[in-house]
């Protein structure tokens, strides 16, 4: 099982490419950042969580231009978003820009989405409604890989459409990068299941987690796929337990992702100690 670590990607946080090269350095296979373009200030969405908002979300960086920082500093270490809402963006020009990135990291590059949870933030961008988010988040990734794939690239969805187009470059990698889904509900685990290639789910949302594997896995054979070719990116929350990371290889976790506690977002003196308590169990995680 791969180990990753994750980040809000603030100018609180280290500098990308400081923080690239120490987990390189220390055997982590790949750095993921979030992405929230803004947040609304009438806000009305509830916090997932609970209670109020952490600071971190109103200051996030971009994440493509961070991990393109990272990459420069790097020359294994794999480059993830997570997540990035592919809806809130124009699709040709993310296209472009996700290509852009492998092509100049060396088919690094893999790709955590999701829907959101901020209603009026995905109401200001996107003209679609919110109740069929699920629907045009998928819409949006079969287009994009539509352009990633094609030479002269077109999609007739029910929400995207467009006519045939050249978008160069396409990504080093064939057919684009992996596109993980990030989400928790039986809907979201549905279209996991059904369209992406990975499931990237948090452990503390799922309940008994080798019960839920295993009916996501039974999913995965009602849609007619191969689990096994499903990668499962599992998102931890209390990093207290390293015996935990072993439980999820056991399970067939193929990457377990780490990041600091929600109280340490903006304190990047937390970091380093972190990475290197765990970078001392990743050799463990390969056998």
């Amino acid at each position: 099982m791969h180990l990753a670590f994750s980040s809000m990607n603030t100018l609180n946080d280290p500098h990308p490419a400081e923080l690239a090269k120490l987990l390189e350095d220390r055997g982590f296979e790949s750095l993921w950042y979030g992405e929230h373009s803004h947040i609304p200030c009438s806000r009305k969405t509830p916090y997932p969580p609970g209670g109020e908002m952490p600071d971190p979300y109103r200051l996030m960086m971009d994440p493509y231009l961070s991990l393109m920082t990272a990459a420069n500093a790097t020359t294994t270490l794999r480059l993830g978003t997570g997540i990035a809402l592919l809806m809130e963006r124009d699709i040709f020009s993310q296209a472009k820009t996700i290509a852009t990135l492998d092509q100049l990291s060396n088919g690094r590059v893999m790709i955590g989405t999701g829907v959101g949870w901020n209603q009026e933030e995905y109401e200001n961008i996107s003209p679609y409604p919110f109740n069929k988010r699920y629907a045009v988040l998928r819409e949006t990734v079969a287009a994009t890989r539509a352009l990633w794939r094609d030479d002269e690239a077109s999609y007739q969805g029910e929400y995207i459409k467009f006519d045939p187009v050249w978008a160069d470059p396409k990504p080093l990698q064939e057919g684009g990068p992996k596109v993980f889904l990030g989400a928790m509900g039986p809907l979201g685990r549905k279209h996991a299941a059904a369209w992406a290639d990975g499931w990237y789910p948090v452990d503390v949302a799922m309940g008994d987690v080798a019960e839920t594997l295993a009916a996501f896995r039974e999913e995965v054979k009602e849609a007619g796929r191969d689990p096994s070719e499903i990668e499962i990116n599992i998102q931890i929350m209390d990093t207290s337990n390293l015996d935990k990371l072993k439980e999820y290889r056991d399970m067939g976790v193929q990457r377990a992702t780490i990041g600091v506690a929600m109280d340490l977002w903006d304190k990047p003196d937390a970091v380093l100690p972190m990475i290197d308590q765990y970078a001392d169990v990743i050799p463990q995680l390969k056998s």
